[in-house]
């Protein structure tokens, strides 16, 4: 019997426990496992190698994905440093250049120093990506949408360049979540997750995954994740699994609300631009159509009155926490230029739009009304 997703998400890697029969994936809190004998165990020795509570998360997110392997990583961050270790010294990656500030960081900062290089290229125009291609590429890397600027990259297209080159096209769906796209069934190789955001959905919880079908390339990651030691604890995997459980109500409430908030927040005058892939005007609109099954969370806007607007109206929300990070149950106000992309210098920003007057918006599953209400009064204290 072929499962829908909503039922993969609450049953996939998670069946009664054969020990004691509990319903619910028990927390395997312990670092080590007794053996009957010397090199004979029931599967766990060591919980860096592995661990069940674990297993069932990293089986749930394989499945989710439609892919055979999961990897689970003590953080997002955790789980692109395992990608990269993919690659040696003189490799060279060809990069989307809008991307979170964390992965630009690591990519310009860390991995240098060991000899890979990097290219950073507007993934929305296709000739712009094989163009950057070379001999020594070995890895594509995108997020779409991206952040915070909710443009959109072909995947498929991407996956043609990819594939015709013989490199990896790692894709970063942590925007989109298993339940609104999956890059592998588009052609990518590796996806890439930080199940902080929308997969834990509850802001309790730092976690990473790395998903993908090829088996040699799970061995690698395993063993050298094994080798480094980045895995999460039996409480992290646990929450990470109870949060997935609902995944898909809350995507759906997610959209929702984000559709409606950017709806709204057109309509106000202090308002320059509302960026949304929802919005048929939206230069991603069509390809968001094409490779996602809805248009996500998260709403990023421009201020009219430049970045004294855009600190203002963080400073006067209420509902909206002014917080880093997205995708819990709560909204979340944001202001990339000191915050998310902190990282990137002043031109590299300005160059991706990310001016001093945007704000990015991170739609909880609120009441709507409670939510519009709350940014019109924060707008409504901003200077007219």
């Amino acid at each position: 019997m072929t499962l829908k997703f909503e039922t993969r998400a609450i049953h996939a890697g998670q069946e009664p426990d054969r020990a004691t029969g509990a319903t619910i994936v028990p927390v395997y809190q312990t670092s080590t496992f007794t053996q009957q004998a010397i090199g004979e165990h029931l599967g766990y020795e060591y919980s860096r190698c592995s661990n069940p509570t674990r297993t069932a998360l990293e089986i749930c997110l394989a499945s989710l994905e439609s892919a055979q392997f999961g990897v689970a990583y003590a953080s997002g961050m955790a789980a692109i440093a395992g990608v990269m270790q993919l690659v040696d010294a003189g490799d060279h990656v060809v990069v989307a250049d809008d991307l979170y500030g964390g992965t630009y960081r690591q990519f310009t900062k860390i991995l240098p120093r060991y000899g890979v290089t990097f290219h950073f290229v507007d993934a929305t125009n296709l000739d712009a990506v094989a163009s950057a291609i070379r001999p020594e590429t070995k890895m594509l890397w995108i997020e779409s949408p991206t952040n915070p600027m909710l443009r959109l990259v072909d995947i498929a297209g991407c996956a043609k360049i990819a594939k015709q080159a013989k490199i990896q096209l790692v894709v970063d769906n942590t925007f989109a979540t298993p339940y609104l796209q999956n890059p592998l069934e588009l052609g990518a190789t590796i996806i890439v997750h930080s199940t902080t955001k929308y997969i834990g959905g509850h802001s309790d919880v730092i976690g990473g995954a790395v998903i993908v079908n090829d088996e040699e390339t799970y061995r690698t990651l395993r063993a050298t994740q094994n080798a480094t030691g980045a895995v999460p604890g039996p409480w992290d995997a646990w929450l990470t699994l109870r949060g997935v459980k609902t995944l898909a109500v809350r995507m759906r409430q997610h959209q929702e609300n984000a559709f409606a908030i950017a709806r709204f927040l057109r309509e106000q005058s202090q308002i320059a631009n509302v960026y949304y892939p929802g919005f048929l005007d939206h230069p991603g609109h069509e390809i968001a159509k094409k490779q996602m099954r809805g248009f996500g969370g998260m709403v990023t806007i421009e201020l009219k009155g430049g970045e004294s607007a855009a600190r203002e109206i963080c400073k006067h929300t209420q509902v909206f926490s002014l917080a880093e990070s997205l995708g819990g149950i709560e909204s979340l106000i944001g202001y990339p230029w000191l915050m998310s992309h902190g990282g990137f210098p002043a031109d590299e920003k300005l160059k991706k739009g990310i001016a001093r007057n945007i704000v990015r918006l991170s739609i909880g599953i609120e009441h709507i009304d409670d939510l519009r209400s709350d940014l019109a009064q924060a707008l409504a204290k901003l200077p007219k």
